[in-house]
């Protein structure tokens, strides 16, 4: 687990091995002024390139917690948790650090805990925000992430429904899938619902190319089942599938990540189904 604490204006704090840290960018960058209360990542940290990366972001002030089976989901992930505070626009950032930041840390600290027991390997990170929208996206790119959580309470992980609405993308969801749940012993159910014009064979075609990826990245094909719907209203329908299940896994529907994470989608579905659900994020487009 790697757990490094928020930088300060001048002074040096340290690392979780207990190296110090500079306050400041390196020569060349530019800080980021919603970044200027944040952790830094520690350079050297080790990683597992196999654990597909998940962002937890979690408002640890505001009375949020981990979700219970939350530790269970993540188990063979490298979870990014990132602990954020959004403060008025007339605060600023280093004031907010001051006053919360040990709080704010020390319960970082109980949830990586608790993530890390389970198997995960963690990262923290603390941001004190003005635009939380912002610096989940942030966050998302730099880590690389292949998915954000949207955080709801399970009792259990023993089935998952993996919605799935056109090619772009699909690799990164059978990634994080296989990642997650092939040694896991994790039903897998891949829905579809049918776009304009699409036909059920053409639906159940597509889901067959998702299953044979799934079965060579290590599920056990007796785990996978596949279901093709004619759906007026997917969102609807995907939260009335979940509701047999445990978790869901869905790709972003626009190309603003947050927009997802944060809008009717996301409130649709995660709201309805009251479990945790995965939202894949689109590949970051070349600059």
């Amino acid at each position: 687990m790697t757990d490094t604490p928020t930088e300060g204006g001048g002074e040096q704090t340290e690392t979780g091995d207990g190296q110090p840290t500079g306050d400041g960018p390196p020569t060349g960058e530019q800080p980021d002024p919603e970044a200027s209360t944040e952790e830094q990542p520690e350079p050297d940290a080790p990683t597992d390139a196999g654990r597909p990366s998940v962002l937890v972001p979690l408002q640890v002030l505001e009375g949020e917690s981990l979700p219970n089976g939350t530790p269970e989901l993540l188990a063979n992930a490298r979870v990014v948790l990132l602990g954020y505070h959004v403060i008025p626009e007339q605060t600023a950032t280093e004031q907010a650090r001051e006053q919360f930041g040990e709080k704010a840390m020390s319960k970082l600290g109980e949830f990586a805990d608790t993530l890390a027991a389970a198997g995960a390997d963690v990262e923290t990170r603390l941001v004190f925000t003005h635009d939380e929208a912002t610096t989940v996206d942030r966050l998302i790119y730099e880590y690389e992430c292949l998915a954000v959580l949207v955080p709801n309470s399970t009792e259990r992980v023993d089935s998952v429904l993996v919605a799935l609405r056109g090619t772009v993308g699909v690799g990164r969801n059978t990634r994080l899938v296989a990642g997650l749940f092939a040694d896991a012993g994790v039903d897998v159910t891949l829905y579809h619902a049918l776009n304009e014009g699409e036909s059920p064979d053409d639906g159940e075609s597509f889901l067959d190319g998702v299953r044979a990826d799934l079965i060579k990245r290590g599920v056990a094909a007796d785990r996978i089942e596949t279901l093709v719907e004619d759906a007026d209203a997917p969102l609807d329908a995907i939260a009335g599938r979940a509701e047999s299940h445990d978790a869901v896994v869905m790709g972003e529907t626009d190309p603003s990540v947050t927009t997802f994470v944060f809008g009717m989608p996301s409130e649709q579905v995660a709201e309805r189904f009251l479990g945790p659900v995965l939202v894949v994020q689109r590949e970051r487009p070349e600059e």
